[in-house]
């Protein structure tokens, strides 16, 4: 491998020297209620990967963040997981095919259309796990993602994503529920220094429990990061996705 391609340059637009995307898994209340409206008066649009029945119980709400330029991304139909977790033991992973997998990808994206009018074009690995069976009978179903999604987005990753050199349907996820912006900082600063895509995750929007998001830190993160002085991209996993695509052509 030679140097040039080991350092492969990848710019920014506008000379913006990093990227980052806010994703929200769930469709949950609180994205509405609390996360929506903190990410509105910064100006900064967001993904939200949804699960069905949360957006029936909210429409209204979800069609209005459509309407303000937020992202609906595919989370699943059944929002399968390991049957080590005991919410999941109905239908866990470990038991489904490939085909299923693909067939629940799909009619996930068919019901998001018919309630909200859009068709996902990013998807969001339930619990960040990324195969179907179990033992030799292990398959993963990347390439199914790689197939029907411009992006597919992990979660609980370390860092952020290096653009001339990420896997688009496996993009590393941070995990930015119960943490304080001082602890979220470094991670933006660091994908500053090194010109990556930072993308976070996060669940409700509030002031404790487990899986909940900051609101004081999401406030912070939008100030920081929409701060001419840091150039930092903020936008869409799908809008920073089709750019890093683009730019790279593949």
């Amino acid at each position: 491998m030679t140097e040039q391609t080991e350092q492969r340059p990848f710019h920014w637009p506008e000379g913006k020297r990093a990227a980052l995307s806010l994703s929200f898994d769930d469709a949950r209340v609180t994205q509405v209620d609390t996360g929506i409206p903190i990410l509105d008066a910064h100006g900064v649009k967001a993904t939200f990967y949804v699960s069905l029945a949360a957006v029936e119980q909210r429409h209204d709400g979800w069609r209005a963040a459509l309407a303000n330029g937020h992202e609906i991304g595919n989370h699943s139909l059944t929002h399968p997981c390991s049957a080590n977790f005991g919410f999941a033991r109905r239908k866990p992973l470990e038991d489904l095919t490939l085909d299923e997998m693909e067939a629940d990808l799909l009619a996930a994206n068919d019901r998001i259309e018919g309630l909200l009018g859009v068709r996902p074009t990013t998807f969001a690995y339930p619990c960040g796990q990324m195969y179907v069976g179990r033992g030799e009978g292990v398959h993963s179903y990347v390439p199914l993602v790689a197939r029907h999604f411009a992006v597919g987005r992990n979660a609980f990753d370390e860092t952020h994503n290096a653009p001339a050199w990420c896997d688009l349907a496996q993009v590393f996820g941070v995990d930015g529920d119960d943490h304080p912006f001082e602890w979220l900082k470094p991670y933006v600063d660091r994908a500053i220094d090194q010109g990556g895509w930072l993308v976070l995750l996060g669940h409700d929007v509030g002031s404790g429990g487990r899986q909940v998001t900051h609101a004081d830190a999401l406030n912070a993160l939008c100030l920081y990061a929409t701060d001419p002085a840091h150039g930092v991209w903020i936008d869409t996993v799908a809008a920073i996705g089709g750019y890093v695509r683009q730019t790279r052509g593949f």
